[in-house]
Order: structure tokens, then C-alpha cells, then sequence
């Protein structure tokens, strides 16, 4: 079902890196880019106000087609980042979240701008770790399947987290995994330790040739395929 709005105070602001200016929902969808925030919330957002706007971390609450509020924020690259951003949107109410963001593809199958539901991350970083979770940390099951039945295209499995965007080599070489990207481990470690319902959706946006070169997928196709992901993943928040 949807979720309820937590008011705050905005003039002493209880956290150090999130101070809202607009009111929070209960669930939450979690970009790193703050661009795709913006963009997803005008996308998927009617009438979306802007939550947060601290660090460059911009996020925006709006009624969704449900009719129900939903929160769109940025958490930044990596696990550090979104570590901070989601511990903090826990510790304001938010109990079911999200990541819609980028990967990329370690089955050489997958092809740029496909989607992947993270069913678990296997930890190759240091933030999930420190949280506490361990060489894989599973996405919650009922949002996980609420993701699949919403993007029944999508492969499905795990992906491999790691600290380092350019890495010597080929991205995830030799961890079990789809695909290779940096916030799923923390965002569940997270899930697993407190009242948060963590799933995540990803767009293949690289993929790597034997020789370690790099394809990036284009801006417009970019933009498409994150209109698809951002909808699907609202659909499953909405059930």
C-alpha cells in the first residue's frame, strides 16, 4: 500500500546531511545520480517538491499515480555515501526503498539498457562489511518479487558491490554475479539490520569486451531505459 507522509521541522534540522524542506514518504526511490532524482520526479511525480537539496543530494516528494506520496533521493556514488543518506531517511520513517541505478554487465549475455532485479549483493566493499552483513546479503523477498512481476523482462540475480569504479582490469572479474555496481551490499545490509524493505532495480549501462574496453550506453538511451526502471520499481512500492 502506499505510504503515509512524517512531517518534519525544517528549521533545526535533527540530521547532518539530509534537511528536509518538504515532507517524506514511507517509501522511497533511491538513484545515486541527483539528476535522475529530478528527472524521475517529474517523470513519474505529480506536483514534486523538493525534499532535500543539502550536498548536492537532491530528492523530491510528490503523489504518485496511485495517489499516494513517494520520495525520490540521491544517495551519492558508493557505499559510504549511500549509507549516510539511507540511514538517515530510515531514522525519519522510511520503512520500504528502492535503488534505481546503474551496472554493469558481468554475463557477457546482457546488453546495454536492460534492466537486472538484484535478488542479493555479493559484498566485494567495505561499507556493507561494516554494517555488519556478510559475503552476500540478500534483497528483501516480497519487494524483490513485487519487482519482478513489475518488470517481467528483467533478469533477475545477483549483483557483485564493490569500492572502485575503475578498477585494474575488468570490473568483477572472477565474483559470481550478473552484473557489478557499488550501493545494492550497503542499501541491504541496511534492509537486514533494521524495519527497512530494501530491492533494487538496475539498467546494464557498461559492458566490458575481454580486453577490459569499456561500451557506456548513450545518453538518450540512458534516459529511456531509467524512464522504464523508475516506473517499474514505483509500480512495485505500489502493490
Amino acid at each position: 500500500m502506499g505510504g503515509s507522509l512524517k512531517s518534519r521541522p525544517v528549521t533545526e534540522p535533527e540530521y547532518p546531511h539530509l534537511r528536509p524542506t518538504a515532507e517524506l514518504a514511507e517509501r522511497v526511490l533511491l538513484p545515486g545520480d541527483p539528476e535522475r532524482a529530478m528527472r524521475l520526479a517529474h517523470a513519474l511525480l505529480e506536483e514534486p517538491r523538493m525534499f532535500n537539496h543539502t550536498r548536492g543530494l537532491w530528492g523530491y516528494t510528490g503523489r504518485a499515480p496511485d495517489g499516494e506520496p513517494m520520495t525520490i533521493q540521491s544517495t551519492g556514488m558508493g557505499g559510504p555515501s549511500a549509507a549516510i543518506v539511507i540511514t538517515e531517511l530510515v531514522a525519519m520513517g522510511v520503512r520500504r526503498a528502492v535503488r534505481v541505478g546503474t551496472c554493469g554487465a558481468l554475463d557477457p549475455a546482457l546488453e546495454l539498457g536492460e534492466l537486472i532485479v538484484a535478488t542479493e549483493a555479493v559484498a566485494a566493499d567495505g561499507t556493507s562489511r561494516a554494517l555488519g552483513g556478510g559475503e552476500r546479503v540478500p534483497a528483501d523477498h516480497g519487494l524483490t518479487a513485487a519487482l519482478r512481476s513489475a518488470a517481467p523482462d528483467a533478469r533477475a540475480g545477483a549483483v557483485v558491490s564493490v569500492d572502485l569504479f575503475y578498477e585494474a582490469g575488468e570490473p568483477g572479474a572472477g565474483r559470481d554475479g550478473l552484473a557489478v555496481e557499488m550501493e545494492a551490499a550497503t542499501l541491504f545490509a541496511i534492509g537486514a539490520s533494521g524495519p527497512l524493505a530494501a530491492g533494487c532495480l538496475l539498467i546494464v549501462s557498461d559492458t566490458f569486451a575481454p580486453n577490459g574496453t569499456r561500451a557506456r550506453i548513450g545518453d538518450e538511451a540512458l534516459a529511456a531505459a531509467a524512464e522504464r526502471m523508475g516506473a517499474a520499481a514505483l509500480a512495485a512500492l505500489s502493490g
